[in-house]
């Protein structure tokens, strides 16, 4: 479970995130949905502990900057960081290193093989493209068995392939119960996928929306209901959406 509560960030005078709360239940799927600039990274690097921030994140029950959070979760950032001098190989060896954990030969070539790197194991992170790095970095988070992990942006840069292996890969891990939180401004990348959107704009949570609750309704005619647009604003960014009176 991912439980975040009053988190608030300010960069100078500018307000990020503002007294942001949501909860993510475990083996369920979390949409953080809204325009570039809406938060969306902000919230997602405060739990990964890249900053510093006002409020509380608990991950299984454990604050988020307490070494029995961060052996249980997986970040993959929006913008991948490839070592230079490491293999694709060795990526992956040595994040299996640092958290610890038992796997097999088998499952690191598994994972290789899903995700199309099988036969770039060898090449060094300066020789991958922007696409390439982001499988390496899906696979360096996945191989650590995580119960909670979060995804900014997760698909873009990834080839079509790609991104179809990458969903059905988040749909198993939420069979297995895994708490998954995908950060987004790309809702027809995530709308098969998603049990609870949390809408957020302007550094606050607007609206909060569970697939139980819309029943057969499309969320995306849902988005464009309430707030009274026929479509996007600009070319992949979704309009702000919030629940009416909010």
């Amino acid at each position: 479970m991912l439980e975040v509560m009053e988190l608030t960030k300010r960069y100078g005078k500018t307000l990020a995130a503002d007294g942001v709360g949501f909860t993510v239940p475990d083996g369920r799927i979390g949409i953080l949905l809204g325009p570039n600039g809406a938060g969306k990274s902000t919230v997602i690097k405060s739990i990964a502990g890249l900053l510093r921030y006002k409020g509380s994140i608990r991950i299984q029950g454990h604050d988020s900057r307490s070494l029995e959070a961060k052996r249980c979760f997986a970040y993959v950032p929006e913008m991948p960081y490839m070592y230079d001098a490491l293999t694709v190989r060795e990526h992956m060896e040595f994040i299996v290193r640092a958290y610890g954990v038992e796997v097999t030969e088998e499952e690191i070539r598994g994972l290789l093989e899903q995700f199309e790197l099988e036969d770039k194991q060898d090449k060094l992170g300066n020789e991958l493209s922007k696409g390439m790095m982001q499988k390496v970095s899906i696979c360096c988070a996945l191989i650590i068995r995580p119960s909670v992990i979060l995804l900014d942006e997760p698909m873009v840069g990834l080839d079509p392939a790609a991104i179809k292996e990458l969903k059905e890969v988040i749909l198993q891990l939420k069979a297995r119960g895994t708490t998954v939180l995908i950060s987004t401004h790309m809702l027809e990348m995530v709308k098969e996928l998603w049990d609870v959107t949390f809408v957020m704009d302007k550094g606050r949570i607007l609206g909060t929306y569970t697939r139980e609750a819309l029943g057969d309704e499309d969320l995306e005619e849902l988005f464009f209901s309430v707030t009274g647009q026929s479509g996007k604003n600009r070319e992949g960014e979704m309009p702000v959406v919030g629940q009416k009176g909010v």
